[in-house]
């Protein structure tokens, strides 16, 4: 089941910096702080800082934030995507297949990573950047 779609902000390695910005000017709440080093084994010294996940909240309502993978291009205009995360594996099978049909690109193809059983990211016939997310 689908539980969640939540904006995702994705920054080009100051997204620690975002992440006290929005937290002070929207009063945000964060509850998860994440950076690279807690997740990367043997992470390079220049990434360990940049933020691999950041979780606020503002009145019940979630904003994602981290920072780019240095293994892709980052562009302006599509640092924010759509995270649409299920509960199931299966779930988010569906969806990511669903949304690869017509897709303009694959861009991570669904698969298992160090935070999620199914994690997989697709841009979409109109354009549109899509994280499919499994939480379990």
């Amino acid at each position: 089941m689908i539980k969640e779609i939540s904006p995702y902000i994705v920054l080009n390695g100051n997204g620690r910096d975002a992440v006290e910005y929005y937290k002070d000017v929207l009063d945000a709440e964060v509850r998860a702080l994440t950076f690279w080093k807690d997740f990367v084994p043997n992470c390079p010294l220049e990434l360990e800082q940049r933020v691999i996940n950041a979780q606020l909240y503002i009145n019940g309502m979630r904003i994602q934030i981290s920072d780019n993978s240095p293994e892709f291009e980052y562009k302006y205009g599509e640092n924010v995507t759509i995270a649409l995360i299920s509960d199931d594996v299966d779930t988010s099978k569906k969806y990511f297949n669903n949304l690869k049909k017509d897709a303009k690109e694959v861009v991570m193809d669904l698969q298992e990573t160090p935070w999620s059983p199914a994690y997989g990211n697709i841009v979409d016939k109109f354009g549109v950047i899509w994280q499919i997310n499994t939480e379990v």
